[in-house]
């Protein structure tokens, strides 16, 4: 058996299906691309079938990525593989993922099938796919709750019939290490021809076990394992891909395992994930938290000054986390600018540096000392963003003791300049309602999340702001950045008033897999 252990990303996929997480094909691009600089060994892009949206989505990152196998999700029928071959034709090395469920709750209440149906279709489709490449995948929705005797025979009839890597996905979070462990172990020594395939897994994080799951399953003989930057996925997300990274490099006395990730672009890639969705990673969150390599108690503090490794077992430089240092000023040129952008693992067009660089000026006029993190915030406020079909382009609020707070927008909406105004309980409150009252997709909106965090110190910080929408059910996320905080929290209502607009534009509903 190898001793390489492949890494295969699915943030784009099922990260994405996380409430409010949709992105749009230039997002998903972005992404792609930091993913490629990881070096993960396979991103999975999307679910071409889904939707026009993911299947332009699929088709941009298998034609933009070289260095690494681009896959798409397809279920076990001829139209999906289809699709997906067609999104996939351009990949320098296209994977087929093709899935069918196979425990007894799936097959009697979502398929309507018996085990026999399921075996016979997923024998068919793989026999499908593999006329159109070498390279499938085939995955057993819900193999956690599958029954083992089944699962060994149904793995054994698609191997023969031509996949390569066989997924096991704990689809719902049930097991537990040590189960899930013995799970992938019975395969390996009960599937007769199971030495002409890898063993895949992908585990969520129902029960907090995720990566617990998918160590588990390494160390049974499972070579490949599906996780997302920063958890990202459905209900409580998947295996986080930098904590089972870490975990394979920390640990090597047990896991003496090989692994191509280049771990210091991963801040990079949670940074910009996080900035991308609107979903933060929260601050005692492993490896990426801003926790992560704070230390308060004295005694740790003392420990970590006369020796780093008494309470650090990884260097904050080995997941590419820098020192929070003075970086530029406002006679900082264009090309100190790009530089130190590029190291923060920030790629630009022309056109979005000028954009970005404007604001870096405006910004240092107003800021004394910036920091990388502001550098961050200020491109990911500017360049990442929803099409902007609604766009801020001026705010005025007035408040005082007795008084109550109003505000006064200038927006442009759809190519038109519209102005509105609004009152409410506080500043903010007022900014929103002024928004709403001229935008109206705001109608039946409800704020559900409001959060404020200042990026540096001193009271002249850049404020980052996240807020999350509700509309008939579903989830929208903002994000905004700026040195006031009304117009951080604005710019943020905009932005997720945006995201309603692009996902409710996406025609076909999107379709849920592993």
């Amino acid at each position: 058996m190898t001793d390489k252990i492949i890494i295969f990303d699915t943030t784009l996929r099922d990260g994405e299906q996380s409430p409010g997480a949709s992105m749009n094909v230039d997002e998903k691009l972005r992404i792609a691309q930091q993913l490629e600089r990881l070096q993960v060994d396979v991103i999975e892009a999307g679910f071409p079938i889904a939707s026009p949206g993911d299947f332009a989505a699929v088709k941009g990152v298998a034609a933009k990525i070289k260095n690494c196998s681009v896959a798409g999700l397809c279920r076990a029928s001829f139209k999906d593989i289809d699709r997906a071959w067609e999104a996939l034709s351009q990949a320098c090395d296209p994977r087929l993922h093709i899935f069918i469920a196979t425990s007894p709750i799936h097959m009697q209440h979502k398929l309507n099938m018996t085990p026999d149906q399921v075996l016979e279709r997923a024998v068919e489709a793989v026999k499908y796919g593999a006329n159109k490449t070498s390279n499938i995948e085939w995955s057993a929705e819900d193999a956690g709750r599958t029954d083992m005797d089944f699962l060994c025979r149904i793995v054994e009839a698609v191997i023969a019939a031509g996949a390569k890597t066989i997924n096991i996905p704990d689809t719902v979070g049930y097991t537990l290490p040590d189960e899930f462990g013995e799970r992938i172990n019975m395969l390996m020594n009960r599937v007769s021809n199971i030495d002409q395939a890898t063993i895949s897994v992908h585990c969520h994080n129902d029960l907090g076990l995720a990566v617990a799951n998918s160590l588990s399953a390494i160390n049974n003989g499972a070579r490949q394992v599906e996780c997302t930057i920063n958890g990202l996925g459905e209900r409580a997300g998947n295996a986080s891909l930098e904590e089972v990274v870490m975990s394979l490099r920390t640990r090597r006395d047990l896991m003496p395992y090989k692994c191509s990730v280049d771990t210091r672009e991963i801040i990079n890639a949670s940074r910009l994930v996080a900035n991308i969705t609107g979903i933060e990673v929260q601050l005692n969150k492993a490896i990426v938290g801003a926790n992560a390599f704070a230390h308060e108690a004295g005694i740790h503090q003392d420990g970590v000054l006369k020796e780093a490794a008494t309470y650090e077992i990884m260097t904050p430089e080995s997941v590419g986390l820098s020192a929070n240092r003075i970086v530029l000023g406002k006679h900082s040129g264009r090309h100190a600018f790009r530089d130190r952008l590029a190291t923060l693992g920030y790629h630009l067009t022309d056109d979005e540096l000028n954009r970005a660089f404007k604001r870096f000026k405006d910004l240092a006029d107003k800021k004394q000392d910036l920091f990388d993190a502001d550098l961050a915030a200020l491109v990911e406020d500017e360049v990442i963003r929803a099409t902007e079909y609604f766009k801020l382009l001026r705010i005025h609020v007035a408040s005082g003791t007795q008084d109550t707070p109003v505000a006064a927008v200038e927006m442009e909406i759809r190519g038109e300049h519209v102005q509105g105004a609004g009152w409410g309980t506080g500043t903010v409150d007022a900014a929103f309602k002024s928004i709403a009252a001229i935008v109206p997709e705001a109608q039946g909106v409800t704020l559900d999340l409001y959060r404020v965090e200042a990026i540096t110190g001193g009271t002249d910080a850049q404020a980052k702001v996240v807020v999350r929408l509700t509309k008939e059910e579903n989830t929208y996320q903002g994000l905004g950045a700026h040195n006031d905080v009304v117009e951080a929290s604005a710019r943020a209502y905009v932005n997720a008033l945006n995201r309603l607009v692009q996902i409710g534009n996406k025609l076909g509903k999107k379709q849920k897999g592993v």
